[in-house]
């Protein structure tokens, strides 16, 4: 029982070192995925460091999403690789220790990774996304820095391009100013200055562009005649406002859509959307409710008045009797508009159970995924500890390779599975937990393999003679029948 204990804590000794190694290093090679990605839409905002640093840990949560079961898979291939390399395995097989003995604290561990990342996906990554996004679109709102350089025309403010030949480096003082006013329609305007500077106030909201030596020109059109006008000026001042370029954060709520909604909201939602569809559902059954099997178009189109009236039940037909042709036909007529608005409501209703079921999958997909990912550490153990043994092998560079094709695999078949289900061809549950389901015969049959002690038969043969004793068995059972 001692032995027992200490092999226990030596194997969980071995995990941390490895998970932290590689859940850093999965962690790394995301954020420079993610700055590569969006680096060049944050350049040139002028965006304070605490803003970036915000938005990038808003961004690792998901990452650690992608990374926590590549990294618990890696780390259980290495662990239990290195104890069949180095025969360890072999030895604690010898003392009369099975598989189950020697597994199910790492057993344990993963399970409590599990409980660890539903928490993490149902209610921390939909609130990390929520501010993400709300973050972007604040960043996205905001312009480019207001920067002039010599010999570029600026375009940045609104109704104003502004050309500077030359500017002192380090200092607000412009040379060579020549500025074209676009905001008065049917005018042209145009500012030369042979030099100015700029003056900051309130905060860097407004900008003074304080201009020396020039001229005002203007070209206009009144009663129909083009007037020039030219005015020297010694000083001018203009007033030029950079709020646009200043970063604000929007207090109001945004609307969470299914990525940024946590899970008990999103299972309340659905169940409104749901009684929204049973609610349309009852309003078409009383609309069709006193329906004839004749369609509107063939009563409007091919029936005569009184062909239509020989085929209204005995009831219908003695209500229209006593009516002279002209009220029939304005009965008719009456009921064929009725009849008209009940298939336009329909078919409106129709359109809307469609889009509520939709978008109530879209909600069920993300439900699933969200256990679905999380279970994906446990089942991940599994796999992992029997491949480890199976291989023997515990370096980085084998484990790395196995890890990253099976996790590929994964992350493909639930990519695909989640396409399939928000389009309605497959079911959420289905799309969601079928790369689990794979992955989990996959485990069971690598646990299967490994604790059967079946290493002196080659797993393809094995398999072959599995499958053959089945085949004849089955044979035996057809012929005693």
């Amino acid at each position: 029982m001692i032995g027992l204990k200490r092999l226990h804590c030596m194997t969980l000794s071995m995990l941390p070192g490895p998970f932290l190694g590689w859940l850093s290093m999965l962690m790394f090679l995301l954020l420079m995925q993610f700055l590569i990605r969006y680096l060049p839409e944050l350049v040139g905002k002028g965006l304070p460091l605490n803003v970036l640093v915000e938005l990038v840990a808003y961004n690792l949560a998901y990452m650690v999403v992608l990374a926590v079961p590549m990294a618990t898979l890696v780390t259980t291939l290495m662990t239990f690789g290195r104890l069949a390399e180095s025969n360890a395995y072999a030895v604690i097989k010898s003392a009369g220790i099975s598989f189950w003995q020697l597994a199910w604290p790492v057993a344990v561990v993963g399970l409590l990774l599990t409980g660890g990342m539903m928490y993490f996906n149902n209610f921390i990554l939909p609130e990390a996304n929520y501010r993400a996004r709300n973050l972007w679109i604040d960043i996205q709102r905001k312009k480019p820095g207001f920067q002039l350089q010599a010999g570029v025309f600026y375009d940045g403010i609104d109704g104003y391009s502004i050309l500077v030949e030359r500017r002192l480096p380090g200092t607000d003082s412009l040379y060579g100013i020549t500025i074209y006013d676009y905001r008065y329609s049917g005018e042209q305007r145009v500012l030369k200055a042979q030099r100015g500077a700029l003056r900051p106030i309130a905060g860097g909201r407004f900008i003074d562009l304080v201009l020396e030596a020039g001229e005002f020109h203007r070209l206009r059109r009144l009663e129909g005649r083009e007037h020039y006008e030219r005015l020297a000026f010694g000083q001018y001042r203009m007033r030029l406002d950079l709020s646009d370029f200043i970063f604000t954060r929007s207090q109001e709520e945004g609307y969470r859509t299914d990525r940024t909604t946590p899970t008990p909201e999103m299972i309340a939602l659905v169940d409104s959307l749901m009684q929204d569809v049973q609610r349309s559902q009852e309003r078409i059954r009383q609309l069709l409710l006193h329906y004839d099997s004749v369609s509107v178009q063939t009563a409007a189109s091919s029936f005569t008045l009184p062909t239509l009236i020989d085929s209204l039940q005995p009831p219908r037909r003695l209500a229209l009797q006593g009516l002279s042709a002209a009220q029939q036909a304005q009965v008719y007529s009456l009921a064929l508009q009725e009849v008209q608005r009940r298939q336009t409501e329909i078919e409106d209703l129709q359109r809307m159970i469609t889009w509520t079921q939709q978008r109530a999958d879209r909600y069920r997909v993300e439900i699933h995924k969200k256990f679905s990912i999380a279970v994906a550490c446990l089942i991940f153990v599994f796999v992992g500890i029997p491949l480890g043994l199976s291989v023997r092998r515990g370096g980085l560079g084998l484990a790395a390779g196995l890890a990253l094709g099976i996790f590929l695999f994964y992350w493909v078949t639930l990519v695909q599975g989640e396409k399939l289900a928000d389009r309605g061809f497959l079911a959420p549950w289905i799309g969601m937990w079928l790369p689990n389901i794979v992955m989990g015969l996959v485990g069971i049959g690598l646990v299967t393999y490994v604790a059967l002690d079946l290493h002196a038969t080659r797993p393809i043969a094995w398999l072959c003679e599995t499958l053959r004793q089945l085949s004849y068995a089955i044979s035996r059972s057809h012929a005693h029948r």
